[in-house]
């Protein structure tokens, strides 16, 4: 009788060393890279000696130097604002809304500002500024 002889390869089997170690090199260099893409929108707050910060409940609208509104990180027009908070307080009980103005802005665009978020039904605005001791620390 004829014995079969059965020959057995290892070369099914995959060696995962090398990707683990390509996925630790991947891994380290997002950690390291992620917090430096996170860039918030440019605002030279006004200086004050109260702190005022928003809360957690609040929308916070930033309105940069040229006049650019943006409500979270999404820039929008003025003419389209009243509408946005309209929707964005829709069915909400309470409706505050936190302003980061940069201060070389003109007066009266705060003002027209101030009067399109009070048009949309908002009842509480606050104007958020840096303490004084925080703004000669940077």
């Amino acid at each position: 009788m004829k014995k079969r002889v059965r020959l057995s390869s290892n070369l099914s089997e995959i060696n995962v060393t090398p990707l683990v170690d390509v996925m630790l090199v991947l891994l380290i260099i997002f950690m390291v890279t992620a917090p430096m893409m996170q860039s918030g929108i440019g605002v030279n707050l006004p200086q004050a000696e109260t702190n005022s910060s928003p809360a957690e409940e609040g929308l916070t609208m930033t309105i940069t130097q040229d006049r650019y509104i943006h409500i979270g990180e999404s820039p929008i027009n003025i003419f389209l604002l009243e509408n946005k908070l309209k929707e964005y307080f829709y069915g909400k009980e309470r409706k505050v809304v936190f302003i980061k103005a940069d201060e070389s802005l003109p007066y009266g665009y705060i003002i027209n500002i101030l009067d399109v978020t009070k048009k949309a039904g908002v009842d509480v605005v606050g104007l958020v500024v840096i303490p004084i001791e925080e703004r000669d620390r940077r």
